[in-house]
């Protein structure tokens, strides 16, 4: 992927807005089929134009609307809010207390820079391949939950464009959800606790939640390649001390022994493991596989900011959004090929822009009409670039989408009809 130049930013995103944007997509999906009579015009958007200037509440009636105010507007980010009681660009006009949020999908938020605790390869806002893998852990343990033990069905996964993912939940009836069932959803999805001073966040009962379980079963798949090798978790001294620290006092001593015996994280993890097990058999499973699964989960779980997830009126990126640092699109994930996402593949402004305007100029040498060209490939032109396999992945969402609101429709149209 050619590098991205920030310098650029201003008139890429112009050419971005005016021609490559998946508006009548993006329209489609916060529209919500248009059964609800103002759900789109009742939306808050925010925009943060150049030199961080932030614009909140803002509203429009339809996507022509949305259109021409991000190309007059150019934002360096755009930001999805609630559906409000009134329409947000009119907040101020409301009685005082009238203005509130009423709906939203139930998102989460999931930021590498919260795993830096256990993670030995990068820090703050850095990302490679050896710890893009905890995203990957993250979604599918976050989305099987989601599917499975909720029921949700319409689930959007968004890379942000530089270090995390976002989910959104779409379905009906979560987004009319109260911020004390949205703080239940995320408290249950939640296991490792506790901030920088607590070295121990994960803590099991004897009784271990089937979600706690499947999780494990999910990080299995990965942790060895991950952990024990890539991250090379007990590596060292320090990182051997950082493991120490989640073990009870009693198996100190011998597991200092392995450590200094033992030079690999492999061997030394398949002895550690050995240790705690003897340690369950003489304590009467006091502590069975607890403590080789509470240090998987403390080194892989998905770690979530509560508060995006609670909050009905919290603000979180929008998808098709550019990374003003990166240039990267904030493009969706195809749940279907989780392990093969790779950020670093994920298309920059400067690419799709510049794929462009050599697709153009091959027109304009083919002698097609400027005028004419532009009428009719403007809604398109993201299919020439390499932005439209993460469109198409967004269409199949929104597919899905109609489908049940179809199939909804005629449910309730069945139970009306007099016999």
């Amino acid at each position: 992927m050619e590098a991205f130049d920030p310098a650029e930013l201003p008139e890429l995103l112009k050419l971005y807005y005016r021609r490559l944007f998946p508006y009548a997509q993006y329209y489609r999906w916060l529209n919500y089929g248009g059964v609800i009579k103002n759900y789109f015009q009742h939306r808050e958007f925010s925009f943060t134009l150049k030199d961080d200037i932030y614009i909140r509440y803002q509203s429009f009636n339809n996507q022509s609307d949305l259109e021409k105010e991000m190309q007059k507007m150019n934002p360096y980010k755009i930001d999805i809010g609630a559906v409000y009681s009134h329409r947000p660009n009119q907040h101020n006009t409301v009685k005082l207390g009238a203005f509130q949020a009423q709906e939203k999908e139930l998102v989460f938020d999931i930021d590498m820079t919260d795993y830096d605790d256990v993670r030995r390869c990068c820090s703050s806002a850095d990302i490679c391949s050896k710890c893009w893998t905890l995203m990957t852990m993250a979604i599918r343990i976050i989305d099987r939950a989601l599917k499975e033990d909720f029921g949700f069905k319409h689930r959007l996964w968004v890379y942000s464009g530089r270090r995390g993912v976002h989910c959104w939940v779409c379905d009906e009836s979560v987004r009319k959800l109260s911020s004390a069932v949205r703080s239940g959803i995320v408290e249950y999805l939640s296991l490792v606790k506790g901030g920088p001073d607590v070295k121990k966040k994960v803590h099991l009962s004897e009784k271990i939640h089937p979600f706690v379980r499947k999780s494990i079963n999910i990080i299995n798949k990965y942790f060895e390649e991950y952990a024990l090798v890539d991250q090379d978790i007990l590596g060292n001294k320090e990182s051997c001390n950082k493991i120490l620290a989640l073990a009870p006092e009693t198996i100190h001593d011998e597991l200092q022994q392995v450590f200094q015996n033992h030079h690999s994280s492999l061997q030394r993890w398949e002895h550690l493991k050995k240790v705690a097990r003897c340690l369950s058999n003489i304590k009467s499973d006091k502590y069975g596989p607890w403590l080789e699964w509470e240090i998987m989960l403390q080194y892989c779980f998905p770690r979530l900011d509560i508060n995006v997830s609670k909050g009905i009126n919290h603000l979180l990126k929008s998808p098709f959004s550019v990374h003003p640092k990166t240039g990267r699109i904030s493009v969706p994930i195809d749940l279907q090929k989780v392990d093969q996402f790779d950020p670093f593949t994920v298309p920059t402004i400067s690419s799709i822009c510049h794929e462009l305007d050599a697709i153009s100029t091959i027109e304009e040498e083919k002698g097609e009409n400027k005028a004419e060209s532009i009428i009719k490939h403007r809604t398109r032109d993201y299919k020439k670039t390499s932005l439209a396999p993460y469109v198409k992945v967004f269409e199949q969402f929104l597919e899905n989408l109609d489908k049940s609101r179809k199939g909804e429709l005629l449910r309730k149209s069945d139970l009306q009809k007099d016999f």
